[in-house]
C-alpha cells in the first residue's frame, strides 16, 4: 500500500507507456520502472507488448480509497493539483488558464494564488456528476462552468468543469492532456492583454506566426 504504487495503479489507462505513466504522476522514469515490475510481479498490472493494463481492479478501489483519505488528510499541493484527475480514469483536457499553463510549461500563470488557486479541465457532459464525486472523495470542491469566489470554496485549490456534449480533442505536453495549441491560443486571443506574455511564449516556441497588430497598437497608444 505504498502511494507511489497507488499512484501507478491508478493513473495508468489501458495501453499507457511507462514513460507516459512516469509523466503523468511526475515521477521519474527508473523509478517508475522498478515499480511497474513489482506491480507486475504481484499480479495488481501486465507490462505487456501494447502497453499497461490493470489486472487487479479490487486492489484500483482498495488504492483510490487510499490516496483520497491521504488527500483528505493533507494540503493538495499545486503539483498534486494535475496529478489527481489521472486518477479518475475518465477522459478530461486542460482548458483556460491552465491550456495556456500546460503549453508554456508551466512557465505562464494568471489571476491565481496559492490560496485562490482554480484548475480549469473540460470533461463529457455524461461524466460530470462523476467528476463531482470523485473530487468529493478526495475533499476537493468543484465549480462549473466558472470560477467560484475564494470565500465560497473549502482549501486552496479546487476544479473548475467545463462540459463538453462533443468529443474531447488533445494533446499531450508533458504528461498532462490538453486541448490543442490552435485552440488554446484562440482562447487567449479572446483576452489578449491578460495572455501577452504566454503568447509570446507560444510564437517563439512553437512558431505561431502570431499577428501582432493588437500588441502594436497597445504599444502606440
Amino acid at each position: 500500500m505504498d502511494p507511489t504504487a497507488a499512484k501507478i495503479v491508478l493513473a495508468a489507462q489501458r495501453g499507457d507507456s511507462i514513460n507516459r505513466i512516469a509523466e503523468k504522476v511526475d515521477i521519474s522514469y527508473s523509478w517508475i520502472y522498478d515499480w511497474i515490475e513489482r506491480l507486475d510481479g504481484a499480479d495488481f498490472i501486465a507490462n505487456t507488448d501494447d502497453g499497461i493494463q490493470i489486472v487487479d481492479h479490487e486492489m484500483r478501489r482498495h488504492y483510490d480509497e487510499m490516496m483520497g483519505a491521504l488527500y483528505r488528510r493533507d494540503c493538495i499541493s499545486q503539483e498534486d493539483a494535475y496529478i489527481i484527475p489521472h486518477f479518475a480514469g475518465m477522459e478530461f483536457a486542460y482548458t483556460e488558464i491552465d491550456a495556456a499553463y500546460v503549453w508554456t510549461h508551466g512557465g505562464y500563470q494568471i489571476a491565481r494564488s496559492h490560496d485562490d488557486y482554480p484548475v480549469f479541465i473540460d470533461v463529457h457532459d455524461q461524466d460530470v456528476d462523476r467528476w463531482i464525486a470523485f473530487f468529493e472523495q478526495y475533499g476537493i470542491d468543484t465549480a462549473i462552468d466558472e470560477r467560484s469566489d475564494a470565500s465560497d470554496v473549502e482549501g486552496d485549490i479546487y476544479y473548475v468543469l467545463f462540459p463538453t456534449a462533443g468529443g474531447i480533442e488533445t494533446e499531450w505536453v508533458d504528461g498532462n492532456p490538453v486541448i490543442p495549441l490552435d485552440e488554446t491560443v484562440e482562447q487567449m486571443m479572446d483576452n489578449r492583454p491578460a495572455y501577452e506574455p504566454a503568447l509570446e511564449i507560444i510564437d517563439e516556441e512553437y512558431d505561431m506566426d502570431i499577428d501582432a497588430s493588437h500588441h502594436d497598437r497597445m504599444t502606440a497608444d
